[in-house]
């Protein structure tokens, strides 16, 4: 496969670039749209913002290589807007997962012309590109951002494609006590929006239903140092560690756990459960109980067929949060034909109105941009392997 490269390029270049891409595109339209006008296509471009480096960027580029897909059955498929061929053009960023970063790329997905974006990963980046987006009115689908402030911010412009942590946080504390018969808990959090809305939502629903969180510990997102939270919450008994953090650091607290003797499970949520995680820990990850959204993958309607394409065309593993990344591409173009409109303001208000059948379930938005309709799988790893336990529906 050929690298791809993601460095923030002057917006400036791209009138002449997206002109040169037309002419090449314009030889080899589908049948469609060939028939359809004899005027040059139009490419119109949508946004990716995600990690594309640091520890998640194995994530954030299946991410991207599921939007990318998207885009391409949909070139397929021939599009035709206001009487005019189109061809859909992913444009990526790397945000790195950092709030400051994520800035930089929304302002430069707005000056480069994208008329929605896709994007962005982590909360603390929804966040701060939101505003950004809002002003020029783009519409932002996020296939993660759980944290439940992304979506307070009255904009009409934002939206996440999976549930959000208020439900999250429930869900995982009912299968916490219920099922794992926790009752002496100790919650390990990082200090990201993300990491801290997720423990205290967690810590909210587990003592409503009587456990007793034990201890309480924040740690650095970019620590691999747990040994004195993990040495308080041995002091404390616990019997269940639960990590308000994300994948790649919940690898290495499970392989800590392992070396100190900790025999309590640990649970931990969105991006634990991943193909990155278990290769992280190898048989170390044994045991370990993640919380993901949506419904088991197999079970997803076109699963298959998304697979196998996917995996024809890429050489990277499918990660958990793919799927909605792919969903949000296909609703993207969807509400586009819809309004049958360029413009971002009809595309959003066609992404309010919408109820769209998708990959990952039928998706449509409240008042607030919020998946109505969540789902959550728990997951526990055995014998190398995430294995679905239980789905929680709202």
């Amino acid at each position: 496969m050929k690298a791809h490269r993601y460095a923030l390029l002057p917006a400036s270049g791209f009138p002449a670039a997206v002109a040169g891409l037309a002419i090449l595109l314009a030889c080899a339209l589908p049948s469609p749209l060939q028939a359809a006008s004899s005027n040059a296509v139009r490419v119109v471009q949508i946004g990716f913002a995600g990690p594309l480096s640091g520890s998640s960027a194995r994530i954030g580029k299946s991410q991207m290589h599921a939007a990318e897909l998207a885009l391409n059955e949909a070139n397929a498929r021939g599009t035709i807007i206001g009487g005019e061929p189109v061809l859909f053009k992913l444009l990526p960023q790397d945000d790195r997962g950092d709030p400051n970063t994520a800035v930089l790329v929304a302002t430069y997905l707005v000056k480069s012309g994208v008329v929605a974006v896709i994007g962005h990963w982590h909360t603390g980046a929804s966040m701060q590109a939101a505003g950004i987006y809002n002003t020029a009115g783009i519409p932002q689908i996020a296939p993660g951002s759980s944290g439940r402030q992304y979506t307070q911010n009255g904009y009409a412009t934002s939206f996440r494609i999976v549930g959000h942590d208020d439900d999250g946080g429930r869900f995982a504390s009912v299968y916490a006590l219920q099922h794992l018969k926790a009752r002496r808990i100790a919650v390990i959090h990082d200090e990201t929006t993300f990491g801290t809305m997720l423990a205290a939502q967690f810590i909210r629903g587990a003592q409503e239903k009587g456990g007793e969180v034990v201890t309480q510990q924040l740690i650095s997102s970019k620590t691999s140092d747990f040994n004195a939270a993990l040495m308080e919450s041995g002091k404390k008994n616990a019997d269940l560690i639960f990590f308000g953090g994300l994948g790649p650091q919940a690898a290495a607290l499970v392989l800590s756990m392992k070396r100190m003797s900790i025999r309590a499970p640990l649970m931990a949520a969105d991006g634990i459960v991943s193909p990155l995680f278990l290769q992280l820990t190898g048989t170390g990850g044994n045991g370990t109980f993640g919380l993901a959204p949506g419904q088991p993958q197999e079970k997803m309607t076109g699963w298959k067929k998304f697979q196998e394409k996917f995996n024809a065309t890429y050489d990277d593993p499918i990660e958990a949060f793919s799927p909605f990344a792919y969903d949000a591409a296909n609703m993207t173009v969807a509400a586009i034909l819809q309004a049958n409109s360029l413009q971002p303001a009809r595309i959003t208000a066609a992404l309010h109105s919408m109820k769209y059948k998708g990959l990952t379930g039928t998706i449509a938005f409240d008042a607030e941009g919020n998946l109505t309709n969540p789902t959550y799988t728990i997951y526990q790893v055995k014998d190398g392997k995430w294995l679905p336990i239980q789905t929680f529906s709202k």
